[in-house]
């Protein structure tokens, strides 16, 4: 068990790079930034994930009543937006790829900024270093993106040819996390059996889901990207933030539960939104 928690680390870094890579390859930058020209749509993507998510959070914890630790996670992950798993669910979804990318990185950003001002104001004694969350998100995700956007724009044939074999990584990466983090955690998740951990993350998530949808306009492309951008959290941010401020486990534990149900509740969502999409002909 203990090599297989050595692996996940390894597995996220193949998803998240070979993602990110994929994407740069796929899109160019003013493709990516003319999504978020409109003032409604960016007003509308702010409020939801650093307003409306937060309070969600914190609606839920009370309302389930769930432990300190629990509510806790669910707080963090509830201020922190931009999460890498983003382009790859709305390909999947079939949703605006462009305007997913522009939408992850302009909450990426702003999250690095917003939880170390929100949280301490929020949580009693809790401290956020920003260059923390910043550098783990600049070299894990940003960077890649803008090394694929660089050979986009000046090899165009070569990232033709390199892009799907990096949708296979991606993907293949994607399967093995999601294997390894079931595996390893399995008895995190049956310990929060009867504590309505995995009832608050289950609803978190479909909050987050059901805010999007509602804020994303009426193009149904936009729309699942919204959605989706919304209820999948940034994990990583999220983990930084916990391992350093608290030492009760089942913050993280709780993170991860959350991690775990978000994949294996939007992957099939993502699918489903698809074939609405094409029976409606958008």
């Amino acid at each position: 068990m203990e090599f297989l928690s050595k692996l996940i680390p390894v597995a996220m870094l193949a998803f998240v790079v070979s993602s990110m890579l994929a994407v740069g390859l796929s899109l160019t930058v003013a493709q990516i930034l003319a999504p978020l020209r409109s003032v409604r749509v960016a007003s509308f993507a702010l409020l939801a994930n650093f307003v409306l998510m937060p309070l969600a959070a914190l609606a839920i914890a009370r309302l389930l009543r769930l432990d300190q630790p629990l509510g806790v996670a669910l707080l963090l992950l509830g201020t922190a937006a931009g999460a890498p798993f983003l382009p790859k669910l709305v390909g999947v979804a079939k949703g605006d790829l462009a305007f997913s990318v522009g939408l992850m990185v302009m909450l990426m950003v702003l999250t690095v900024g917003y939880m170390p001002l929100v949280l301490p104001q929020l949580l009693e004694g809790v401290s956020v270093d920003p260059l923390k969350i910043a550098k783990s998100l600049l070299l894990l995700m940003l960077l890649p993106l803008a090394v694929g956007l660089a050979l986009k724009a000046r090899l165009e044939a070569a990232a033709t040819r390199a892009r799907p074999v990096l949708d296979r990584i991606s993907s293949l990466s994607l399967v093995v996390l999601i294997v390894l983090l079931l595996a390893t955690n399995i008895k995190n998740v049956i310990s929060l059996f009867g504590t309505r951990g995995i009832l608050a993350s289950l609803i978190f998530l479909l909050v987050g889901f059901g805010i999007g949808w509602f804020l994303g306009g009426p193009r149904s492309a936009t729309r699942s990207v919204m959605a989706l951008g919304t209820s999948q959290r940034n994990i990583a941010a999220a983990l930084v933030v916990g391992g350093q401020n608290f030492t009760d486990p089942n913050v993280l534990v709780m993170v991860v539960v959350v991690a775990i149900v978000g994949l294996l509740v939007l992957m099939p969502l993502s699918r489903v939104v698809a074939k609405r999409s094409e029976q409606q002909g958008d």
